[in-house]
């Protein structure tokens, strides 16, 4: 009864130490794997988006500049005023060039009046000459039969040559009266033409007066006001100090101006959609679509082209892109400070994972090497080489390995990325930490961490 005893003893004893012993193995081999966070592959709806910053610009503005030299006797829309087209926004001092058509339009009428008296003297002359023709007529009928009755020997060689005198009068009566005529048409077509000369040199001061009144080229707003009433202006180069009176901007079409990175810059193409936010009206996202690329890079601290820049130092360059908004507001206004965020590609139920995950290893790191196998490298071998993969969960037996996947990446989200090879869905992937991705082996054993401290503090870094 005693030995029975005591064989029970001993079996129980060898039984705890060999769970002892599992336990113990099972430990270690746990000890031994590195903690990891992990996520499924799944299916989603993917957008490639890229981001500038600038300001809202309108599509259209003008400087209205001063075209005469004055004083500004009105500015009569202010800054931030809205005008339409063909009103009047300012007026310069005009007495000289009111005093010019003025007196201008008194020479006119002098000269009409000489044009006037011309056409009547013209119209005399012509009478004259009219009633000439009809006494020369007379004349020559007398002559020629005073000719005849003379040879008939009818009348006396006297009565003969004053009949001929008389008509050599009348001749010579109505040359002179035709220059007369020809002098009169001369006079008149000068007077026109001095009329003529006049009416261009009133269109002329007319012009100078009107450059005098400025007028809104479009329906706009009033965008910058360099110049107050009772200052002279000159008409000079735009822009300059004193030569522009206000800047007016054709608010219908508005768009944003940004600066895209030189490393996104290559996937945005004119037509792609983009959502615009202003910083100062932070509630509303406005719809747009690319409408011009800049082909020229910027230097991102001077803003000058890579073209026209003298400075041979190699710094971070941006792109030029304009975005035009399809409903702008009309409480945008030029220069507010604007982000817009372009949609380069877009796909629908795609495969894709956390970019995070993504990382550069070579397969096979981790896989022990025979020992009894003598390696034998050769000069030219090259070696292994990091290629773009994840590292997938996969059980075996008790333990759980990372096994680093080769995959193929297409379009990349904000926080996700296209996956065209390699993985399916369903797939369990090793998302971080980023300090354990980093020395990650393949094969190497591993296992969940689901402490919520550490995935948020993860997360979080």
């Amino acid at each position: 009864m005693k030995m029975n005893q005591k064989k029970v003893v001993i079996i129980l004893l060898v039984l705890v130490a060999c769970a002892a012993l599992v336990a113990i193995t099972v430990y270690r081999s746990g000890s031994d794997a590195q903690k990891v966070l992990t996520t499924k592959v799944a299916r989603e709806d993917l957008s490639s988006i890229v981001s500038g910053t600038g300001q809202i610009t309108p599509k259209t503005y003008v400087n209205v500049g001063a075209l005469v030299m004055g004083r500004v006797t009105h500015l009569y829309a202010k800054e931030g005023a809205r005008v339409t087209k063909g009103e009047v926004v300012a007026t310069i001092e005009s007495t000289p060039q009111s005093s010019a058509v003025d007196a201008q339009k008194a020479t006119i009428a002098s000269s009409q009046k000489d044009i006037a008296a011309d056409i009547a003297a013209e119209k005399a002359a012509e009478a004259k000459i009219q009633t000439e023709q009809a006494d020369l007529e007379q004349k020559k009928f007398d002559y020629l039969r005073a000719q005849q009755l003379y040879k008939d020997q009818l009348i006396a060689k006297q009565d003969f040559d004053l009949k001929k005198a008389a008509y050599d009068t009348d001749v010579a009566t109505l040359a002179q009266d035709q220059a007369a005529l020809v002098q009169a048409q001369a006079q008149t077509a000068s007077a026109r033409s001095k009329f003529t000369s006049n009416v261009a040199t009133l269109r002329g001061d007319a012009d100078q007066l009107d450059r005098t009144i400025s007028i809104a080229p479009f329906d706009g707003i009033v965008t910058n006001e360099p110049v107050r009433e009772g200052e002279t202006v000159v008409p000079g180069i735009q822009n300059t100090e004193g030569s522009t009176l206000m800047t007016l901007a054709d608010m219908s079409v508005i768009t944003a101006e940004v600066k895209v990175d030189e490393t996104d810059i290559s996937g945005v193409k004119v037509g792609q959609p983009a959502d615009v936010t202003v910083d100062a009206l932070p509630d509303k996202v406005f719809k747009g679509h690319v409408t011009e690329v800049g082909d020229q890079a910027l230097l991102r601290s001077t803003g000058v082209s890579t073209s026209t820049s003298t400075s041979g130092t190699e710094e971070a360059k941006d792109f030029k892109v304009v975005v035009t908004l399809d409903n702008p507001a009309p409480e945008l206004r030029p220069g507010l400070s604007a982000t817009a965020k372009i949609t380069t590609a877009h796909k629908d139920n795609v495969v894709a994972i956390p970019l995070q995950a993504l990382t550069m290893n070579v397969p096979g790191s981790g896989k022990k090497k025979n020992v009894h196998k003598v390696n034998v490298s050769l000069p030219n071998d090259p070696k292994p080489q990091p290629v773009q993969g994840v590292f997938v969960m996969r059980k075996e037996g008790r333990k759980l390995r990372a096994v680093f996947v080769a995959v193929q990446t297409g379009i990349t989200g904000t926080s996700d990325i296209e996956v065209t090879g390699g993985l399916q869905p369903g797939d369990e992937i090793i998302t971080g930490p980023y300090r354990v991705l980093r020395i990650l082996k393949d094969n190497a054993v591993v296992k969940r961490d689901t402490s919520p401290t550490t995935e948020t503090s993860t997360s979080t870094s």
